[in-house]
C-alpha cells in the first residue's frame, strides 16, 4: 500500500506537468473564440458538434503551445515568469513534450476532421503550422514576429466558423481581424510590463528595443486605432444589429484611451492598465456578440 501511496504522488506531479504544457489559462481564448465562432455561423446549435468543434480547437492549441515551449525552453529558462516551466526545470523532457504535443495536435485535427468538418481542420492546420514553424523561429529575430504570432491567435474563431458552416467566408475573416486586432496592443501592454524579463532572454521584441517606451505605445495605439472600425464589421455583414455596433463603439473608444494614455507617458502602471482594459474589452465584445446575434 505504500508504494501505491508513493505512485499516486508521483503521477499527479507528472499529469499536471503535461497539462502546465498545454498552458490551459491562455487556450481559454482558444476554446471561447472558437465557441464563439461555432455560435454565429451555426443556423441551429448542435452540442456534438460544438464539443467536437471547441475540443478539438482546444487539442490543436495544447499541442501547439507544448511544441512552442519544447522549441523555446532555453528561453524560458532565462525568464523569470517562465523558469519554472516543465521543460526548464527537467521535469519533463523535450522528448517526452515533443511527443505529446504532435499526439495533441494530431488527435485534436483528426477530431475536428471527422467530427466537425474538413474545413475546419484545415485551418487548424494552417493555426499549427504558423504558430510552430513560422512564428516560434521568427520570435528569435524581429519584434515583427509579434504580429505574425497574432495570426494563428486570431484563427480560432475561424476554426469554429468553419466547423458550423463547412466553409470560410467574409463573416468568418470580420470575426479573425477582431481577434488578431485585439491582441497586438494586448501584447505590446503586456511586453512592456515585462521588458526586463525579454531582455534577460535576448528576445528583440518592441518593449526590449524601445527604450524610452513611445514607440511601442505607438504600436498599440495604432492597432487599437484599427480595432475601432474593424470591431463593427459584424454589424456590417449582418451578424449583428444596432445594439451590438453602439456598444462596440463605445467599448473601443475606452480601449483606444488606454492606449492614448500610454503614448502620452509609457510607464508600468499605464501599460499594465491597458492589459487589464483588453482583458476585459474582449469578453464584453464576444459576449455582446453572441447575445445580439441571437436576440
Amino acid at each position: 500500500m505504500k508504494t501505491g501511496a508513493a505512485t499516486i504522488r508521483v503521477a499527479r506531479p507528472r499529469a499536471g506537468d503535461f497539462l502546465a504544457l498545454t498552458k490551459p489559462r491562455l487556450n481559454t481564448l482558444v476554446i471561447v473564440t472558437a465557441g464563439v465562432g461555432y455560435s454565429l455561423g451555426a443556423a441551429a446549435f448542435d452540442l456534438l458538434l460544438f464539443l467536437h468543434t471547441v475540443i478539438g480547437s482546444a487539442l490543436v492549441a495544447g499541442g501547439a503551445a507544448t511544441l512552442n515551449q519544447v522549441s523555446e525552453r532555453d528561453i524560458d529558462q532565462m525568464m523569470e515568469r517562465t523558469r519554472h516551466r516543465p521543460l526548464p526545470t527537467g521535469r519533463v523532457q523535450p522528448g517526452e513534450a515533443r511527443a505529446f504535443g504532435v499526439f495533441l495536435s494530431s488527435v485534436g485535427m483528426l477530431q475536428l476532421g471527422i467530427g466537425a468538418t474538413p474545413a475546419a481542420a484545415l485551418v487548424a492546420f494552417v493555426t499549427l503550422v504558423t504558430y510552430v514553424i513560422i512564428y516560434t523561429p521568427l520570435k528569435r529575430r524581429t519584434h515583427w514576429a509579434t504580429i505574425v504570432g497574432a495570426v494563428p491567435g486570431a484563427l480560432p474563431p475561424v476554426i469554429g466558423w468553419a466547423a458550423a458552416r463547412g466553409a470560410v467566408t467574409v463573416e468568418a475573416w470580420v470575426l479573425f481581424g477582431i481577434v488578431f486586432l485585439w491582441q497586438l496592443p494586448h501584447f505590446y501592454a503586456l511586453s512592456w510590463m515585462y521588458r526586463s524579463d525579454y531582455r534577460r532572454a535576448g528576445l528583440p521584441l518592441m518593449a526590449v528595443i524601445d527604450q524610452d517606451g513611445h514607440r511601442n505605445a505607438r504600436h498599440a495605439m495604432f492597432f487599437c486605432v484599427a480595432l475601432l472600425p474593424v470591431s463593427l464589421g459584424p454589424s456590417l455583414v449582418g451578424l449583428t444589429g444596432q445594439l451590438y455596433a453602439g456598444a462596440a463603439f463605445g467599448f473601443g473608444m475606452a480601449f483606444l484611451i488606454l492606449a492614448w494614455r500610454l503614448t502620452e507617458h509609457p510607464s508600468a502602471i499605464r501599460a499594465r492598465a491597458l492589459f487589464v482594459g483588453s482583458l476585459v474589452y474582449l469578453p464584453l465584445l464576444l459576449g455582446l456578440l453572441v447575445i445580439d446575434s441571437v436576440f
